[in-house]
């Protein structure tokens, strides 16, 4: 435990007088001026450096732009590879593992080692991947680089260490899975076709081991030329050639025939007793025209053929619809028997498979469900039912139904908000699931001893709001809340702006803020608007309050101290003022919008379910053809029962009990005379936006080179404009756009001079709260924190009745003191600690339920709770302390007389996206997020730096605003648009990680070879296997050419464990796994010895008996 004293004699007092008393803290500190009386402050800080260390923790959603998959049919896990060079590995709920390739590189294939916890990823650079699935963290143990030949296929026979690898140039190599060296047997293309050809039959599409005979290789190369090739005999069998390309091939159990799918939408079976022509050609949606021609059909991409003992055989296959159904969606189409059943999916189809009882190919299968994996879902079909019905996914895969444009993170919740949210979410799911289990189900995953209740909140384009409960290491969808169906649905306008209107999403959720004591939620629209929602369990029919509120942006005149340049600024006196001269554009459509909101409200009765009710919705207002800016800050108090929001434009303090507008002010209003520039009186309207932006265009963000607009489907760039526009106003804007170099800068200027002649002060930062508005008052007040963009604070102190009737009735009181601190860059933060250290948070009032019914005889009085500064203290003049982060600096001020105790410059090249004071290890640090992808923790109060890692080198716009810290050492950001990465910045949780992850393998014995009887054995003819490692082994083949391909040994898991333990905890735990791991496998080696050992006895005996009854027979009675 680490205490510091620090000395508050000869330390600046940032004072409002103006401009020369009103310096920065950077400079306060060189500049002594009058103080306070000296005394010391002691706070024990117990976090040290040791106590920080950052890895990711676990991955939620729906794999970005999906590749390839596979299933374990033993170990029941699923397999999903991405573009990005990612693989899932998704067993039981809970079950849930991301990997990583380090080169990034596109998986193309997948095979798991059935039942021994190994999976081989074939990557688009031609290489090779064995990863280790018997540990918590997955790791690479082997990899094989092809140098001269692209990988296009391969195939893994079931208890098989030889892997077959198909090439782009025709040729079939054979890999030992073992030591993952290559084999010199290679089967060369120009050997598997006949001589006779000319043509170069392309890249090997398909590989499989006959059914019946291990010895024969299936081998299908895209022109449509099918080779079945003797491995012992190293020839050729027999060869077809068809007219059409082959996509797949797909055996029949008993190893006679095997069917494929082809280009031209059709499918083939070809017997293997006669291979001159295919026994069947069907085109499975292809009508015969009226000259007696099929018409033409798409690909069919793959097929499966498998059979059912008690019920008939089953093809399944995806596409191969005719193209005059160009409108139709892609299909899933099964065939069972005579009966055709058509699937439509709502996204394209990247790949399928078809789940069996068995794992031997040998054997009938039994298929009982289908995975299908599409671009943007994953869909399991239930294949036992006739109508073929879907199961509920029980992962949370539709995070991304509509773009993530804002996210909120919140740990530690009170235990009754999830119950009760789940509740009433279960309500409206979707039903007409299979009743079975769902398939997926591998893995063992068991809740952690040290859970609390996790909530994380997402806000979409669409205007959706999902709650999700995040506890232990999951993520489960508890309610969903739609906030358009508070407005009217926008109509057409001329010019095509009713397009315009919806593609820009105008329901879209900009900025979150949720009290989970009160349950409050405040919701802020990409429209201009804010909607308040009170939770009640009960139905209600209600109107909807709607307040306007009036900013308007007019130019001002300022004098910087080192300038005199002119520059717009902010002014609109109460937001009352008459309206100025029209603009030279005021014969555009646009301009004669004046006091009208971008959408409107329902003003009838709604009926709104249990749930989250909207209360007020809050709007800005066109004013003479200018749109209303975005909300750029927000706050919600539930004990003084005020709001605030903020824009370039001022700010708005709103009255949610009263329902009214208790302040509409710009920034310089808010100043009054302790204004630290020398701005003159408002002058008349110069010139407006060049360009009529439409109101919807909130979702851009602008960059200091030239705007930019990218819209929420992350598919389009569209610039908007030539005008050069200052960083500093667009702070202020919804970065809820992507970059187009996912990377970004900018630069920022403390001093005043450097302030752009097009900038606007916005308010950025809001915070209610317990605090002393005058450096004369001896007791705390409610205040408001302001901080600006130009990294200015403002106190605004607020007189708010105690008595519930009077708070009903009586007005609140506010008015802004002219205190002023000063900070290099936007503010972004605020916090308050107690003079020992602790956290001061904000009060709130217990939630109550609005529409339940009341006792006339006893009404319900407001339940506030309070943590003023004197709550923990003894002297209740003692004051406590702020602290406030901006994108560049992070400041502790002593409250009430202002003084800047300590200063930390948090980064002079690029600036801080994210701040939160958070709790962490039974004290409390400020977690900062900059562009740069630095991840840095400062101690509180002394603001000394314990953790600077670099964590995201390129930041892209998704990040910037969606990345979150919370309490207990966590943070999250939205990897992908589909996926969110859930990261902690503690050491103890990541010595702790393993025990909070499932585990992807658990021993379970390979099921047994069905037995075939004596009579279709010996008819029938049984499966025949043969020795591959006499065959492929490097006595009998020699070594392949090592200009060939390169091994690259693995690091055997090692990278696994150092993300997930660190330091001699990280020793033990690896130790720890790898005794498991040894234990685990002389267990299972006991087992088979004893089961040998049983099996001998049993055989022993029974041929002992076999010989005392046939001993004395004669040949002629057998």
């Amino acid at each position: 435990m680490k205490k510091f004293r620090k000395v508050l004699d000869g330390l600046t007092t940032s004072s409002p007088a103006g401009v020369g008393g009103s310096s920065s803290c950077a400079s306060a500190a060189g500049t002594p001026t009058a103080g306070p009386s000296p005394r010391e402050i002691d706070v024990a800080e117990t976090l040290t450096s040791e106590s920080f260390q950052i890895c990711k923790t676990v991955r939620h959603g729906f794999p970005c732009q999906p590749t390839a998959l596979a299933f374990d049919p033993v170990q029941k896990l699923l397999a999903i590879g991405s573009r990005s060079g990612g693989v899932r590995i998704l067993g039981r709920p809970g079950v849930d593992c991301y990997c990583q390739h380090e080169s990034g590189a596109a998986v193309l294939q997948l095979q798991f080692l059935i039942n021994e916890g190994a999976l081989v990823t074939a990557c688009a650079d031609d290489t090779l991947h064995l990863w280790n699935l018997r540990q918590k963290r997955p790791a690479i143990l082997h990899s094989l680089k092809f140098n001269r030949e692209r990988i296009t296929f391969c195939h893994l026979p079931f208890q098989s260490k030889w892997l077959y690898v198909g090439t782009e140039r025709g040729n079939t190599h054979i890999a030992n899975i073992e030591s993952f060296i290559l084999s010199g047997y290679v089967i060369m293309w120009n050997k598997a076709i006949e001589l006779a050809t000319k043509t170069h039959p392309g890249p090997v599409v398909h590989l499989s081991d006959s059914p019946k005979d291990e010895g024969k290789l299936l081998i299908g190369f895209e022109s449509g030329t099918v080779v079945m090739w003797d491995l012992r005999a190293k020839k050729a069998d027999f060869r077809i050639h068809y007219d059409e390309a082959i996509h797949s091939v797909s055996w029949h159990h008993e190893g006679k025939q095997f069917m494929c799918s082809h280009s031209d939408g059709s499918l083939t079976v070809w017997n293997l007793r006669n291979t001159a022509r295919p026994v069947q050609v069907t085109f499975p949606h292809g009508k015969t025209q009226r000259d007696g021609r099929k018409e033409s059909c798409k690909p069919i991409l793959k097929v499966e053929y498998k059979m059912s003992r008690n019920s008939e055989p089953f093809v399944i296959f995806s596409g191969g619809l005719s193209y005059d159904k160009a409108s139709r969606r892609p299909t899933l189409t099964i065939m069972h028997g005579k009966a055709i059943t058509v699937l439509e999916m709502d996204h394209p189809i990247v790949e399928f498979m078809v789940l069996c009882d068995t794992p031997y190919p040998n054997e009938v299968q039994e298929p009982y469900a289908a995975v299908v994996l599409l671009e943007k879902d994953l869909v399991v079909v239930d294949l036992t039912q006739s109508n073929f019905p879907i199961f509920e996914n029980p992962y949370p895969m539709d995070i991304h139904e509509s773009p993530v444009t804002c996210t909120a993170y919140f740990a530690d919740c009170p235990p009754d908000i999830i119950p009760v949210l789940y509740s009433i979410g279960a309500k409206h799911k979707k039903t007409g699931y299979s009743h079975k289990e769902w398939p997926v189900s591998g893995g063992t995953w068991t809740l952690g001893s040290q859970t609390y209740p996790e909530i994380i909140l997402t806000g979409h384009a669409d205007g959706t709001i999902k709650f999700w409960d995040a506890t232990a290491m999951t993520l489960q969808m508890l309610y969903k809340l739609k906030t358009s169906k508070v407005f009217e649905k926008p109509k057409a306008v001329e010019g095509g702006r009713g397009a315009e209107l919806g593609e820009e999403d105008p329901y879209a959720v900009q900025m979150l803020s949720w009290c989970p004591h009160s349950r409050l939620l405040c919701v802020v629209g990409i429209s201009a608007n804010l909607i308040l929602y009170r939770f009640s369990k009960h139905d209600a029919n209600t109107n909807i309050t709607v307040l306007e509120v009036r900013l308007q942006c007019e130019v001002e005149e300022v004098i910087s101290p080192s300038d005199t340049e002119n520059t717009p600024c902010l002014s609109d006196p109460s937001g009352h003022s008459p309206q100025p001269p029209p603009s030279p554009r005021s014969n555009t459509p646009d301009s004669a919008r004046d006091s009208i909101p971008c959408l409107k409200v329902k003003d009838r009765t709604i009926r709104m379910p249990p749930g989250y009710q909207a209360e007020l919705v809050v709007q800005l207002l066109w004013v003479d053809g200018e749109p209303p800016q975005p909300i750029t800050s927000l706050d919600i108090n539930s004990a003084y029962g005020l709001l605030a929001l903020g824009n370039c434009n001022g700010l708005a303090v709103v009255d949610y009990i009263q329902r009214t507008v208790l302040l509409c002010m710009s920034t310089l209003e808010l100043y009054g005379a302790a204004d630290p520039f020398q701005r003159l009186t408002r002058s008349p309207r110069k010139s407006r936006q060049s360009t009529p932006d439409f109101c919807m265009r909130g979702l851009s963000n602008f960059y200091s080179d030239s705007k930019k607009r990218i819209r929420t489907s992350y598919q389009s760039l569209t610039e908007l404009s030539d005008n050069q526009v200052s960083m500093d106003a667009e702070r202020s804007k919804s970065p809820t756009s992507e970059s187009r170099e996912n990377s970004f800068s900018r630069s920022r200027s403390s001093s005043v001079s450097s302030i752009d002649r097009d900038t606007k002060e916005a308010v950025t930062a809001l915070q209610f709260g317990e605090s002393y508005g005058r450096k004369t008052d001896a007791l705390p007040t409610p205040c408001l924190w302001v901080g600006t963009s130009l990294g200015l604070v403002l106190l605004i102190p607020m007189s708010i009745p105690t008595d519930d009737q009077e708070r009903q009735e009586e007005p609140v009181t506010m008015a802004p003191t002219g205190t002023v601190l000063m900070l290099k860059g936007s503010v972004l933060r605020f916090g308050f600690l107690d003079l020992r250290g602790a956290v001061i948070s904000a009060p709130y009032e217990v939630w109550r339920d609005p529409n339940a019914q009341e006792d006339p005889e006893r009404p319900r009085k407001r339940k506030l709770v309070n943590f003023s500064p004197s709550s923990s203290q003894e002297n209740c003049g003692e004051g406590h302390l702020a602290v406030v982060c901006s994108e560049r600096q992070a400041v502790v001020f002593l409250m009430p007389a202002q003084v800047c105790l300590h200063v930390h410059n948090i980064t002079e090249a690029s600036f801080v996206l994210r701040a939160d004071l958070v709790s962490f290890c039974n004290s409390v640090c400020l977690a900062c997020f900059c562009a740069n992808g630095h991840v840095m923790t400062l101690s509180l109060p002394s603001l000394r730096p314990l953790l600077d890692v670099n964590y995201l080198p390129l930041t892209d716009m998704r990040i910037a605003r969606t990345f979150c810290f919370t309490n207990g050492g966590q943070a999250l950001y939205l990897s992908s648009p589909t996926e969110i990465q859930r990261i902690t910045y503690s050491q103890e949780m990541c010595d702790n990680l393993q025990d909070l992850l499932g585990e992807l393998f658990t021993p379970i014995e390979t099921p047994e070879a069905q037995n075939r009887g004596f009579l279709k054995g010996f008819f029938g003819g049984n499966t025949q296997t043969f020795d591959r490692e006499e065959l492929f082994g490097e006595a009998a083949a020699g070594k392949a050419s090592r200009s060939l391909a390169q091994h690259i040994p693995g690091q055997a898991g090692m990278e696994g464990m150092k993300a997930a333990a660190g330091g001699a905890v990280g020793e033990l735990a690896r130790a720890r796994i790898a005794l498991d791991e040894r234990g685990q496998r002389l267990g299972e080696l006991e087992e088979r010895t004893a089961l040998l050992m049983t099996s001998a006895e049993t055989f022993s005996k029974h041929a002992h008996e076999l010989m005392l009854k046939c001993k004395d027979k004669k040949w002629y009675q057998f």
